[in-house]
């Protein structure tokens, strides 16, 4: 008999083939995140790494904020915008410079925060799919065990012939669990380093961003900060 992995799901059992079906529907959403974060957190650090030089190398903190552009793709661009606002009301009140600095400080960092938060979108499917999928995987494989003895049970014979279909049905299902969460960890790490990365750029980034303001805060009271 052709025991292909076609011909073994479509003679599997309704259980195996709903556990073949999550295990598949898995592995097109995992795919789905992986592909959109490979290429969206590659961008996001090309850009944050570019956008921190150009921001160091400005003279001032309008032309640094200037130069980050309005590029709502660039991690720095929010996290910017944040501390743009804070220092802008800082000025149009007139308030301390202490104060200034304590404000753009708490508002870089919730910008910072809220910036990690919302590239972390998505990793926890991959984490659900790497934590569930061999044990998914384990149950077809037991639920195809258990349809091995039943039919050795009913035809009281241990046959080759009685005990394949079972047992094909949890080799494949063990295969496809397996084939589904490696994907999904080595990319949920590989993220979780990639996102690191991005965070550790945008600290720096509301750093040298803070020390602008530090020292535009003593200069006569002009014109704003251009967000």
């Amino acid at each position: 008999m052709d025991y292909n992995i076609l011909t073994v799901f479509s003679n599997a059992s309704l259980v195996a083939k709903v556990v073949m079906a999550i295990l598949v529907l898995l592995s097109v959403l995992s795919w789905t995140v992986i592909i959109g974060k490979f290429f969206s957190l590659g961008r996001a650090s090309r850009k944050a790494s570019s956008g921190l030089e150009r921001f160091a190398e400005a003279p001032d903190l309008r032309q640094a904020v200037g130069t980050l552009g309005r590029d709502s793709s660039s991690p720095l661009y929010a996290v910017a915008q944040h501390g743009v606002r804070e220092f802008n009301n800082g000025r149009e009140l007139r308030v301390s410079e202490g104060v200034v600095v304590e404000t753009v400080r708490r508002a870089l960092n919730q910008g910072v925060a809220m910036e990690v938060d919302r590239m972390h979108k998505g990793l926890s499917l991959l984490a659900t799919t790497a934590n569930t999928a061999p044990f998914i995987g384990l149950f077809g494989t037991v639920w195809g065990i258990m349809t091995s003895f039943h039919a050795i049970g009913q035809m009281k014979s241990a046959s080759l012939a009685t005990v394949a279909p079972g047992i094909s049905e949890a080799l494949i299902a063990t295969a496809i669990g397996l084939a589904v969460a490696v994907p999904a960890t080595i990319a949920y790490n590989m993220f979780l380093g990639k996102l690191e990365s991005i965070e550790t750029r945008m600290i720096n980034f509301a750093g040298v961003f803070l020390n602008r303001v530090q020292s535009e805060v003593n200069r006569p009271h002009g014109e704003k900060a251009r967000s």
